[in-house]
Formats: C-alpha cells, sequence, structure tokens
C-alpha cells in the first residue's frame, strides 16, 4: 500500500495546532491558580472578609477532613446518583417523545402550545409540588431533575428531526422505505450532533434539578451539604460543596465531549 510522505509544510502546520492548544490550556490553568492565590492573599491581608467568602486554604484543609472521615464520598455518592438517574432518564425520555411528535404530526401540532408552555415556566418553582405528589426523597429529587431537562430535550429533538432535508425523504420514499427506515437512516443520524449538544445543556439542567431537590428535602448530598453549611455560617463547607460540583461538571462534560468526538468521527 502507498503511503504518501508528510510534507514539511504540513509537520508545522500540525505543530502549530498542538502549541496552539498547549497555550490555551496553560492559559486556562493559570486563570484558576491566579485566582486561587489572590483570593488567599486578600484573605490573609484582610482585604475581604475570610467569614463572608473563605479562603482556598480553609477549603483545602475541610475537604481533607471530610475526605478522611468518608462523608465527603457519601455526600458525592448520593447526589452523582440521583443526577445519573435523572440525566439518562430525561434525555431518554425527551428523544423518545421527540420521536412521538415527529411520527404524529397531528399530535405534534396539539402538544405544540403545551410544549412551549412548560419549556417557559420555571421548573425549580415546581419542585416543591413535584416532591409532594412523587415523594420525598431519592424519587421526588430524581423526577425534579427529569421534569428540568426533560423538555429541552423534546423541543431541541423535535426542531432537529423537521430540519432533515425533505428531498432525502422523498427519495427513501420512492424507494419504498418505511417511516421506521426513513428514522433510521436519515433523521438519527442527521440529529445526532444536536443530540450531543443536548446531553451538553442537560449536564447542567439535571444538576440544577438535583440540587434544588436537595434544597427542599434532602438529608444528605451536596445540595444538602451547601443549605446546612449557609445555616450554621460555615462558608467553608458551602465554598467546598460549590467547587466538588464544579469539578463534577467539569468531568461529565468532558466525558461527553470524548463521546462527541468518537460519535462524529463513526457517523463520518
Amino acid at each position: 500500500m502507498y503511503n504518501k510522505p508528510v510534507s514539511e509544510e504540513h509537520i508545522k502546520y500540525l505543530e502549530r495546532i498542538r502549541m496552539r492548544r498547549r497555550n490555551i490550556l496553560i492559559a486556562q490553568v493559570s486563570i484558576l491558580v491566579v485566582g486561587l492565590i489572590l483570593w488567599e492573599v486578600a484573605a490573609r491581608l484582610k482585604w475581604i472578609d475570610s467569614f463572608i467568602t473563605s479562603n482556598p486554604s480553609s477549603i483545602w484543609k475541610l475537604f481533607l477532613e471530610y475526605a478522611r472521615k468518608g462523608n465527603l464520598f457519601y455526600h458525592v455518592g448520593i447526589s452523582v446518583f440521583e443526577n445519573v438517574i435523572g440525566f439518562v432518564a430525561g434525555t431518554g425520555l425527551g428523544i423518545l417523545v421527540a420521536i412521538g411528535l415527529w411520527w404524529s404530526d397531528f399530535w405534534a401540532r396539539v402538544l405544540d402550545p403545551y410544549m412551549v408552555i412548560l419549556n417557559a415556566l420555571p421548573k425549580t418553582a415546581l419542585a416543591p409540588i413535584i416532591i409532594i405528589w412523587v415523594g420525598a426523597g431519592y424519587s421526588g429529587i430524581i423526577v425534579t431533575a427529569i421534569t428540568v431537562s426533560i423538555v429541552v430535550t423534546i423541543l431541541n429533538m423535535f426542531i432537529s428531526f423537521k430540519s432533515v432535508d425533505e428531498d432525502k425523504i422523498r427519495l427513501l420514499n420512492t424507494f419504498g422505505a418505511t417511516k421506521f427506515q426513513v428514522l433510521k437512516k436519515v433523521v438519527l443520524p442527521h440529529s445526532i450532533p444536536t443530540m450531543i449538544s443536548t446531553l451538553k445543556v442537560n449536564i447542567g439542567l439535571s444538576w440544577v434539578g438535583v440540587i434544588v431537590g436537595e434544597f427542599l428535602v434532602s438529608k444528605a448530598g451536596i445540595g444538602y451539604l451547601i443549605v446546612y453549611g449557609g445555616q450554621v455560617f460555615k462558608l467553608d463547607l458551602v465554598m467546598m460543596s460549590v467547587f466538588i460540583l464544579a469539578l463534577i461538571c467539569a468531568l461529565m462534560y468532558k466525558g461527553i465531549s470524548i463521546l462527541e468526538n468518537k460519535v462524529l468521527k463513526w457517523n463520518e
């Protein structure tokens, strides 16, 4: 098999891309490190009230204390479990409903105003009602997370399904393709980028549902730690919980990005 030699210009181009990515990563890490250092210095020099804002060293000490006792992993594990269930269920159910609306134009038109109204409603305001209906505990929190993400998923995916090139669908219909074959061969592959984007959005939305639910009824979890820390004016605990939440969200987002690269390459 003949392998075309790589030109020197192409090698330099790839090296510039790698250098740019490396510089971006260095800049991102530098901003975080400088911000933490300034925060610590400002707290130690009394430029800010560390009782209200806390400081990185106190947060780190509290993190080590909770990690050593095992309390941290217990609370984080509960929140991650609730989030994963809500994230998967909300996204999956939303895609299935969107497929149903694409399949039946009649029901799509019937339910369109209801979808718009549900999307406009602040889902967090419905959390107390949902928890009363479903019950306090894991089930109420998970359903809250599902409720927050499912409507956005339905609308995004349905719009993507409807944006498929009509000429491609007519071509398949000309060859006698069934509606399921059109869905499988054209509609779903076309909507993969939108599906990935919806997954990224749903990471944050499902966490909103989980944290709000834990604010209201939970006796464990990251949301519970934030509420408890605020009630006893232990801002170290609040800030530690927020940092952990941000880290978990970043890891989940990175996981979706890796999945996106693999899926898009396969799709091509």
